[in-house]
C-alpha cells in the first residue's frame, strides 16, 4: 500500500487530511522543525508538506521565524525528497498569499507573485526553490495556493463573525459589494487525493477555491440563516463607516481601518485550472461548507 507523508499533522488541515487518506493509504503523520543543517530522510512515497509558520495577527514574529519555518523547511524536505529513491511525488501546500496580498481582479495561475507579508513572501521564496531544481524524470511535484480553508471546529476570522452575527446587531455595511473566496477542507482534501491517485499528472501549480465566491453581506445571510434569524443589513454611507473607522483606530470601537478593509475588500481566486487539468468537479458548494462549519460552533 501506498505510504503518504504528512508534516503539519497536528493541526486543523493536516488532522482533517490524515482521516481522510488512511482510508486508502498508509499514512505517516509527523511534525518537523526547521534546523540549521538538518539532513531529512524520507521513506515514503508521497510528501504532502502542509508544516510552516500561518499569519501572526499579533505581528510578534519577525520575517526570519517564517522564513526558517515556511522556506527553509520545505528545502530541506525537498532536498530530501529529491535524494530519495522511493518518494515520487512532493505536494507542497503554500497560499495564495504568496501570490498577493489584495487583487482586483479574479486571481489565476497567470498572476505574476508580488507578496507583500513576511508569510506570503516565505511562501513564495520555498515555491522558487522548488520550481528552480531539476527533477529526475520519476518525480514530480505540485504547489497548490489554497484560500482560507475552513471547516468543523476550525478556529478563526468565521468563527469570530459568527459570534458576532449572533448577537443579532444590524450589520452596517451593506452598501459595500465585495466578493470573496473560500475553500472547504472536503474540497481541499478531495482535490489532494485526486492529484495522488492520479500517477500520470505531471508537474504544476493549482489555485484552490470553492466554486462560488461569497460578499460579506452573503456570509451575513447565510450566518443568520443558519442560526434561525433574518439578519438586519443596514446601507450606512461609506463615507460615515470611514469616519467611524478611523475613530477605531485610536479607540476600543469594534472596527477599524484593517477590520473594515478585511470585511469589505475584493480576493476572488479562480479554480479553473485545477478543475480542467484534474477533469473533476468539486464535491462541496460553497454554502454546504460554511454551514457545515457553522454547524459545528453551535
Amino acid at each position: 500500500m501506498m505510504k503518504i507523508l504528512i508534516t503539519g499533522s497536528s493541526g486543523f488541515v493536516g488532522q482533517n487530511l490524515n482521516k481522510l487518506l488512511k482510508e486508502d493509504y498508509t499514512t505517516v503523520p509527523k511534525s518537523f522543525r526547521y534546523k540549521k543543517g538538518q539532513k531529512i530522510e524520507v521513506n515514503q512515497d508521497v510528501i504532502v508538506h502542509l508544516s510552516g509558520k500561518v499569519h501572526d495577527f499579533k505581528k510578534s514574529s519577525n520575517s526570519n521565524a517564517y522564513l526558517e519555518a515556511n522556506f527553509e523547511l520545505t528545502k530541506q524536505l525537498f532536498d530530501g525528497f529529491l535524494a530519495s529513491e522511493i518518494c515520487k511525488t512532493f505536494i507542497f501546500i503554500s497560499s495564495v498569499k504568496a501570490v498577493a496580498d489584495t487583487i482586483i481582479e479574479v486571481m489565476t495561475e497567470d498572476n505574476i507573485p508580488d507578496p507583500k507579508t513576511d508569510y506570503g513572501i516565505s511562501k513564495l521564496a520555498a515555491e522558487n526553490y522548488i520550481l528552480s531544481k531539476r527533477l529526475p524524470k520519476n518525480k514530480r511535484f505540485f504547489i497548490l495556493r489554497p484560500c482560507m480553508i475552513h471547516g468543523p471546529y476550525n478556529k478563526g476570522n468565521l468563527n469570530l463573525m459568527y459570534s458576532l452575527v449572533k448577537k443579532k446587531f444590524p450589520w452596517p455595511l451593506g452598501n459595500y459589494k465585495n466578493k470573496r473566496s473560500f475553500l472547504s477542507i472536503d474540497n481541499f482534501n478531495f482535490v489532494v487525493r485526486e492529484i495522488i491517485k492520479n500517477t500520470t499528472l505531471k508537474s504544476d501549480i493549482f489555485n484552490l477555491a470553492d466554486d462560488e465566491s461569497l460578499s460579506t453581506n452573503n456570509l451575513v445571510t447565510l450566518i443568520s440563516e443558519n442560526l434561525n434569524f433574518k439578519s438586519k443589513i443596514w446601507c450606512m454611507p461609506k463615507s460615515l463607516i470611514n469616519i467611524i473607522a478611523v475613530l477605531g483606530d485610536f479607540t476600543r470601537l469594534p472596527i477599524n481601518s484593517k477590520r473594515l478593509q478585511k470585511l469589505t475588500e475584493n480576493y476572488e481566486v479562480s479554480n479553473e485550472k485545477v478543475k480542467n487539468v484534474l477533469k473533476i468537479e468539486l464535491p462541496t458548494s460553497a454554502k454546504e461548507g460554511l454551514n457545515k462549519t457553522f454547524n459545528s460552533f453551535n
